[in-house]
């Protein structure tokens, strides 16, 4: 393979340090056990939001750690869950005593691990409340989870959850905040190529040059099958179809469209996924308030495409909105 790095075993420690010294005055990384936390944490009086998971999905998890997200994460090695000692660290760093939220992706050892720092913070007299996300709707029981897989949602929520805690929500509402918006959201992608993890040097599976993974896990997981290669707008109008019919979608309804990069597919090619989206959603009656496009959840150096729609509620509008400002996501109170 070929990569910008200089020793496999030092990607994630070595990628930590470059980020501490690109965003000094949002973010503070600390070594051990290791994870991110906001540069002002914790804030006194707000609910704190800890996210986290195995590194080579960036932006995520610690390029949401800022004002108006989240509050700290905890990196794994490579698709690697982060231990509950990270986890635990992590949140009585930014606890400012009004409680802390943790924000799960359904992955069999993120669910175990956290579950268990809840458990030691409930321990330290910490209130504490979790959000599975499992918005994926390609496959139920893959290698790395029972149950959905937690994908696109995961930034939807970091977001609302985060503009809600900034706003002082209470620990409960922030928590409701959160798995309202994942009920909300249904999410699926597709793999061009594979993904190589640089510890292994090599990637993690094969694909045909004219073939495709549909339905792909982030973690370069099966989906639901290999197909032919087609046109954009024919894999567009393929992953919104079980999208749009799972929740279900209604004519009508009040969206976020959020299409995503999975690593390696140029800006080119996502808005061109993006103009089939709105077409595909405007002939189904849905009306899309707010979008989001980019690489903001990756698996590598996969080139590939997801797509989450949103189902939105009126008061997520102004969380949507709201300032953030971290290394992946800024702006400030005009919507995006």
């Amino acid at each position: 393979m070929k990569a910008l790095v200089n020793a496999p075993e030092n990607v994630v420690a070595e990628a930590l340090e470059g980020m501490a010294l690109a965003y000094p005055e949002l973010l503070h990384v600390e070594t051990e056990p290791r994870f991110l936390r906001r540069s002002d944490a914790p804030r006194r009086g707000k609910v704190a939001l800890v996210s986290g998971g195995g590194s080579g999905h960036e932006p995520l998890h610690g390029g949401f750690v800022g004002s108006g997200m989240l509050d700290a994460a905890c990196p794994g090695e490579v698709f690697t869950s982060p231990t509950p000692d990270q986890i635990l660290a992590a949140a009585q760093a930014v606890n400012g005593g009004a409680g802390v939220l943790l924000i799960v992706k359904n992955y069999t050892g993120d669910v175990l691990n956290f579950q268990l720092a809840a458990e030691l913070l409930a321990a330290a007299d910490i209130p504490t409340e979790t959000v599975l996300v499992d918005d994926d709707v390609a496959v139920t029981d893959s290698l790395y989870t029972a149950g959905r897989r937690g994908v696109g949602a995961t930034v939807l929520i970091e977001k609302i959850c985060g503009a809600a805690a900034e706003a002082g929500k209470s620990l409960a509402d922030v928590a409701r905040i959160g798995r309202e918006v994942n009920a909300a959201a249904r999410s699926m992608g597709l793999a061009l190529t594979p993904c190589t993890n640089p510890q292994a040097g090599q990637p993690s599976f094969q694909l045909g040059e004219q073939e495709i993974e549909f339905g792909i896990g982030i973690h370069g997981e099966p989906g639901r099958s290999r197909i032919p290669l087609a046109k954009a707008d024919t894999l567009t109008e393929m992953l919104l179809t079980p999208i749009l019919a799972d929740l279900p979608f209604r004519s009508g309804d009040t969206v976020l469209l959020f299409v995503d990069g999975l690593g390696a597919t140029p800006l080119l090619e996502l808005y061109i996924v993006y103009r089939a989206a709105t077409r595909i959603a405007e002939q189904h009656g849905l009306r899309i308030s707010r979008r989001l496009v980019g690489s903001y959840m990756t698996s590598l150096d996969m080139a590939g495409v997801a797509i989450t729609l949103l189902r939105m509620q009126e008061d997520w509008l102004g969380y949507w909105d709201a300032p953030v400002r971290t290394p992946a996501l800024s702006w400030g109170a005009t919507p995006c």
